[in-house]
């Protein structure tokens, strides 16, 4: 027993005492955790450096953008073609993809020789043999299909300006054929199939090996946003954002990028990690100085690295009795498969043995161990290289998505990581310990780079499908600069309609007079109160005008909130709730016993009789309370009073809030005179001439007319462009078939249309993976501040993302895209839509006053028109296209409203003699 113990430690003093030599001979090829993050760090800035326009041409790592923009969804489905070229011989395949809940793919595959002479011949006769290939495969597997889509996977380094053109940087793996460098590849096979003839393809895809692999993964595991390819070469890919990639046009989405990390340190970016060994390497291979990373990492030089430093040990005495081989001295002799057998878990030592018996050598038991141990550091180097250059792909990805975990899927192929017996386990390892903020699920690719392109071209027909659907979607909401121009004459002809006394009761803009007959002047002054009702809040102020040289106006206020079950109970019980604000108002202001003239802003379709006589025309923004339609406003209100009993007021006038916009910008622009809100509702004020008003006794002077344009098209003028979307938006609301117009404009609506386009296109199966969730079956879910969010210049896809997330919408980058188009098509067209009606009234102005030149000033209001990114731009861009002979200017009111009903109360109050 003691006999045995006794080999044992002799073994184990032996094994230990071999892999100290060699841990000493090989000490530059160990490297620490603190060396890789180095790595890893000067890894990132060339990254950095090879997306960068001004950078690039000196990078070493190319980082060449592959116009691949999306991974698969699992939605993907037809037959494809595909041919993969990248090494000694090149696979022709037929790929079926289905859906149908299977998800499915199937594979018929032939693999055929390329000639020796064809890797140093002329580019025509190497692709005149793809083609004929081609040829005999769809000729055995009767495939006759016209235009049968095809994906090349090109194995090379190319430069693509579209997803089917590659330029040949350089060839690679021993190929060295002649007119293909600086040529395009997808057209060179172009040109062999139609010499070949009697094959109809349409080649849509160029795809490097390493991109095919990320595709064939990330249809299986929707994750999979990286592709790493560790075999006879070395390479990674992964999804960037489009905003960082400077070679390419556009900030939208994302797009592929084939990293050609094989040339990271040609520049001398890894000069220090650099061994002897690898000089040697290097300085015997067909490409000396370049790809220096592949040359430390990948299974081409992995063999004859460990056969380079076998041969130095041998040469110092340190291995084999100092005795070498011809076999040992001779270039390729030791192969990447060997390095593989000699690290099996269990065979390792015995192969160890058998391999350097074939090489010519007469190895002892410690020689064995020794060799076992050079293998190991040349392999775990090379996983390590792998995992430092991988944790920056990581971390890249994590910062650009503003995480703090990343969870992600890796792709992954090559026959060093399908081989190696340890490899996987090493790179997995070292990867999750430099990146400990990245959960990566390794997933090995199956029939990798050839499926890969049938997916690529299978993603790319999917995406053209859904843009051309998608497109043909938005086409509905883009108005031409005819349908403008009709939209502008209709509303031009329904505003004469509204003013005409014959033709007011049919005419869908009702062009209510306001009673407002002048702007103000400068010479108002005194303390008002003002109320202002017009959605889910209700204000009372107190404001304060001051004339002369300091002139001013002061304003105090408190806001307070209309329940939903008042806004839609009695007309009693909203009236004496505003009471109750009012004397809530007045407590707080100490004013209980003072009698004010008191104007009140209320932005609902009124008929007036006189500056304080309105009758409520119909409810608008949601209100439905009982008994208020066809009353005078003003009387509920004092009748309210009355019930209360705590406090007289001298109610001057009844104001709509267009009307009071257009008042405050008139106190400091005196060539205001057209009122517009473009917010929560839409609707349009301007001073007419009192002849033009015949529903209004006289014909001197001026009176601002409450065009009340939401109601534009009730008759039907505009059914030409209103969608099913407008149209399920009008069903669902509360006073279907009414407001055509502002259900098209304004901020209450546009939400609305969007989610139901949303709901239609993933429907279809174009959004959302074509799952539609409680939370989109929510009616009013899609509010219209998310638009001016999600349209917002400054704001990236992902945070689009976030705001879809906070929705219960689980969003891919290609979903946000589309979101994102679908909020600009519905916006856009709201304010061409103000547009054409604003040209209508500025138009109608300057002919009423017989001017060739009109210079007129819109006071606006609104949320829409204050806070979209892009509404107020689009809006007088086309009042300056259809108005060419305006000159309009637009000011943005301050507290339009509130402030409006005290100046308008001011200006009554002048024109009777009161102060």
């Amino acid at each position: 027993m003691f006999a045995v113990h006794l080999v044992s430690f002799y073994f184990s003093k032996l094994q230990e005492d071999q892999i100290q030599k060699v841990d000493r001979f090989l000490y530059a090829m160990r490297l620490s955790d603190e060396q890789l993050k180095d790595i890893s760090t000067r890894f990132r800035a060339e990254m950095k450096k090879g997306l960068s326009r001004e950078s690039n041409a000196t990078a070493a790592v190319k980082m060449l953008p592959t116009h691949v923009h999306s991974t698969p969804d699992g939605s993907e489905k037809g037959e494809f073609l595909a041919l993969d070229l990248g090494g000694s011989k090149f696979k022709v395949l037929q790929v079926k993809v289905s859906e149908n809940g299977k998800r499915k793919v199937q594979m018929e595959s032939e693999t055929y020789p390329i000639p020796g002479e064809l890797f140093s011949g002329r580019g025509t006769e190497l692709f005149d043999h793809v083609a004929e290939s081609l040829k005999d495969f769809m000729q055995k597997n009767g495939i006759n299909q016209k235009k049968k889509p095809l994906g090349f996977t090109f194995s090379f380094p190319c430069v693509q300006s579209k997803l089917d053109e590659g330029v040949l940087l350089s060839w690679s793996k021993h190929f060295k054929v002649r007119g293909v460098q600086g040529s395009n590849v997808v057209q060179s096979l172009r040109e062999a199939i139609n010499r070949v003839r009697d094959i109809d393809v349409d080649v849509l895809a160029l795809v490097n090996d390493t991109v095919g692999t990320m595709m064939t993964c990330g249809y299986d595991d929707q994750r999979c946003e990286v592709g790493v390819i560790v075999g006879t070469g070395t390479n990674a890919c992964y999804m960037e954002e489009l905003r960082h990639i400077d070679l390419v046009e556009g900030d939208e989405g994302r797009m592929c990028i084939n990293t050609e990390w094989g040339a990271f340190g040609d520049d001398g970016a890894l000069e220090d990690f650099i061994t002897n060994f690898d000089r040697e390497i290097d300085a015997a291979s067909s490409n000396a100085g370049k790809q220096l990373f592949e040359k430390m990492v990948s299974g081409m030089y992995m063999g004859e690295l460990v056969r380079l430093i076998l041969l130095k040990m041998a040469k110092k005495g340190l291995l084999f009795g100092g005795v070498i081989s011809d076999a040992l001295r001779t270039k390729g002799k030791f192969q990447t498969k060997h390095v593989c057998q000699i690290e099996q878990y269990k065979d390792g030592l015995k192969n160890t043995m058998e391999i350097l018996t074939e090489l010519g050598l007469q190895p002892s038991t410690d020689d064995c161990i020794a060799v076992q141990h050079v293998c190991t550091i040349v392999s775990f180097r090379s996983a390590n290289l792998c995992a430092a250059a991988l944790a920056a792909i990581l971390t890249r990805i994590r910062e650009n998505r503003k995480l703090k975990t990343l969870k992600t899927t890796v792709g992954m192929d090559g026959t060093v990581y399908r081989m190696h017996p340890q490899f996987p386990k090493r790179l997995h390892k070292v990867v999750r310990r430099l990146v400990p903020d990245c959960h990566v699920r390794f997933v090995l690719s199956e029939s990798g780079s050839s499926k890969g392109a049938a997916m690529v071209t299978a993603v790319a027909q999917r995406l053209l499908s859904q843009r051309q659907h998608v497109a043909d979607t938005l086409d509905l909401f883009r108005l031409d600069q005819e349908q403008l121009r009709q939209v502008r004459d209709r509303m031009r002809v329904e505003l004469e309609r509204g003013l005409k006394k014959d033709s007011h009761a049919t005419a869908s803009v009702k062009m209510l007079p306001s009673y407002v007959c002048r702007t103000p002047d400068g010479s108002e002054t005194g303390k008002y109160l003002a109320l202002d009702l017009g959605g889910t809040n209700f204000r009372v102020l107190v404001v304060k005008i001051r004339t002369g040289i300091r002139k001013s106006v002061r304003m105090y206020n408190k806001i307070y909130a209309i329940p939903h079950e008042i806004m839609q109970g009695t007309g009693e019980e909203l009236f004496d709730h505003i009471v109750q604000c009012i004397s809530d108002f007045l407590d707080y202001m100490g004013m209980k016993n003072t009698r004010l003239p008191l104007g009140f802003t209320f932005s609902f379709p009124c008929q007036q009789a006189g500056i304080d006589k309105g009758t409520l025309v119909s409810w608008t923004k949601g209100f439905k309370a009982t008994d208020c339609e066809g009353n005078d406003v003003v009387d509920m209100l004092r009748e309210a009073i009355k019930r209360r009993n705590e406090f007289d007021l001298d109610i001057v006038a009844v104001v709509n809030d267009t009307v009071g916009t257009m008042m405050t910008c008139a106190y400091e622009d005196p060539k205001c005179e057209i009122g517009l809100i473009a917010g929560t509702g839409s609707n349009v004020c301007y001073m007419e001439e009192m002849r033009n008003i015949e529903t209004v006794e006289g014909d001197e002077g001026q009176m601002c007319v409450n065009t009340e344009w939401g109601g534009f098209g009730e008759n039907g003028c505009i059914e030409d462009i209103r969608t099913k979307y407008d149209k399920e938006v009008d069903e669902g609301s509360l006073n279907s078939g009414k407001q055509r117009f502002e259900k098209m404009t304004s901020g209450m609506y546009l939400g609305e249309i969007v989610r139901q386009i949303l709901i239609d296109l993933t429907s279809r199966g174009l959004l959302f993976r074509g799952r539609i969730t409680e939370p989109l079956k929510t009616r009013g879910i899609f509010e219209t501040k998310f638009l001016s969010q999600i349209e917002s210049d400054r704001l990236a896809l992902l945070q689009v993302r976030s705001i879809l997330q906070h929705l219960g919408l689980d969003s891919t980058c290609d979903d946000s895209i589309i979101v994102k188009e679908v909020c600009g098509a519905v916006s856009r067209r709201a304010a061409q839509l103000c547009g054409a009606g604003m040209a209508a009234v500025v138009d109608k102005i300057r002919e009423n006053r017989g001017l060739d030149h009109l210079e007129v000033t819109v006071g606006v209001d609104g949320t829409l028109y204050k806070l979209h990114p892009h509404f107020s731009r689009i809006l007088k861009a086309t009042v300056k296209e259809l108005a060419p002979k305006c000159d309009v200017e637009f000011v943005l009111s301050e507290d339009g409203s509130g402030k409006g009903a005290a100046l308008i109360t001011a200006v009554a109050k002048s024109f009777t003699g009161e102060t």
